[in-house]
């Protein structure tokens, strides 16, 4: 990748996650993706460096640094041929949080926040359900409260939750009012809950799937689970408003997820192409061979300017809402968050189109090889594939675009 332009933390952030990543080589994540197995000793070489808390403020032990930052950590996780894996056991507590750190009473940053940094707990993100699927304002888990007030009771599923296994908190989307077709996103809630697994009224049951096996995905169903009356985040009814600082920064950081991938598969393929020698030369001195490589490194890297500048709004759009000015230097109008949503939404697009040609081109490269598990190349293209679907499909996002930037007429 061509770092040119990059800040002095960006690139600080990138050597420093880097040199963590070397002590868990691509055997490491060969084995536990063959063992469906979680990477806890990752998880915790991160947290003992403190890169968990990288976008989190200094007031409550974190970084203090930005989406910008946290997007290259992503970035170099995956790079590092972790991949997918790799990023999605951490990723979760790192956007997952931006809703709680910018909404949560003192009382829950005091008690979460110190310890998802630290490494004691880890977070997941539940807002996805069956029947609702993107269509996020039709949820229908539910939490009602007590009549004394004391707590929630929690009914619904969610499906898709990366880490339910082994979180000990999750950020949690639920229903406090019937829906009201006026006001769709009124009525839904932010909670930060614990997960007891053990506890009535909780089950988490896997998902077997095709790629990034090291982390689990689950269906998680609640039978009126009780929470404390202190879960909730913020205002009731609020939580949908809430919730989109969380979605647009895990947008950034699976534009940089992504991104990692598809150099980590075109570096390989390109020193592949070099070293295998047919017809007496080797087969990267074929155009064949050459070129489509070529060609996805530019795609990576337009996909790579889309990224930055997207978790460039983020941070200047975060930085306005809580009143700081960057002087002279800054934009000359406010940032909208209609405006971090459609950088963000595009460059997780790109980076997830770019990194799928790289994969699959890396694969091809290698001929026969790339179907060898010991080339990795296979496992990476197993896993460039929940970019493109995940946490929004392409199709949405076009959608998306389409009706918010285009005017066209709403299609879905």
């Amino acid at each position: 990748m061509e770092t040119t332009g990059f800040t002095e933390n960006q690139m600080m952030v990138r050597e420093a996650v880097s040199q963590i990543c070397a002590s868990f080589p691509n055997e490491y994540w060969r084995e536990k993706d063959r063992a469906e197995q979680d990477p806890t000793e990752f998880h915790a070489a991160l947290a003992a460096a403190g890169w968990l808390g990288i976008a989190l403020p200094e007031s409550l032990g974190g970084a203090g640094l930005g989406i910008a930052e946290a997007t290259m950590m992503m970035q170099a996780i995956a790079e590092s041929g972790a991949g997918m894996a790799g990023a999605q056991a951490i990723h979760a507590n790192v956007y997952a949080t931006q809703p709680l750190a910018r909404f949560g009473s003192a009382a829950q940053l005091r008690e979460t926040i110190p310890n998802i940094i630290a490494g004691r707990w880890r977070a997941c993100f539940g807002v996805t359900e069956p029947d609702a699927g993107l269509d996020t304002l039709r949820l229908s888990t539910r939490a009602e409260r007590a009549p004394d007030g004391s707590e929630y009771r929690i009914t619904g599923q969610k499906i898709w939750i990366t880490c339910a296994q082994v979180a000990s908190r999750m950020i949690l989307l639920a229903r406090t009012a019937p829906r009201d077709e006026r006001r769709p996103s009124e009525g839904l809630s932010l909670f930060c809950i614990p997960l007891d697994r053990a506890a009535p009224g909780l089950e988490v049951r896997g998902i077997r799937k095709m790629g990034g096996r090291a982390v689990d995905a689950n269906e998680v169903f609640f039978d009126g689970y009780r929470v404390p009356a202190s879960s909730l985040v913020g205002e009731e009814g609020r939580g949908f408003r809430m919730i989109l600082h969380g979605m647009n920064a895990e947008r950034c950081l699976l534009a940089g997820e992504a991104l990692g991938l598809g150099y980590a598969a075109l570096a390989r393929a390109a020193e592949y192409a070099s070293a295998r020698v047919v017809f007496g030369r080797p087969i990267g001195a074929n155009q064949g061979v050459a070129h489509p490589l070529a060609d996805a490194y530019m795609r990576l890297e337009a996909a790579k300017l889309a990224t930055y500048h997207a978790a460039r709004l983020y941070d200047t759009a975060a930085a306005q809402a809580a009143g700081q000015t960057t002087g002279g230097t800054g934009p000359a109008t406010a940032i909208t968050q209609d405006a971090v949503g459609v950088a963000a939404n595009s460059a997780k697009y790109l980076a997830a189109e770019a990194a799928f040609t790289a994969c699959e081109r890396a694969v091809l490269a290698h001929g026969g090889m790339g179907y060898a598990q010991e080339y990795d190349v296979e496992r990476w293209f197993r896993e460039c594939l929940v970019p493109r679907i995940a946490p929004v499909s392409r199709e949405m996002i076009l959608n998306y675009i389409s009706e918010r930037v285009l005017r066209l007429p709403r299609s879905y």
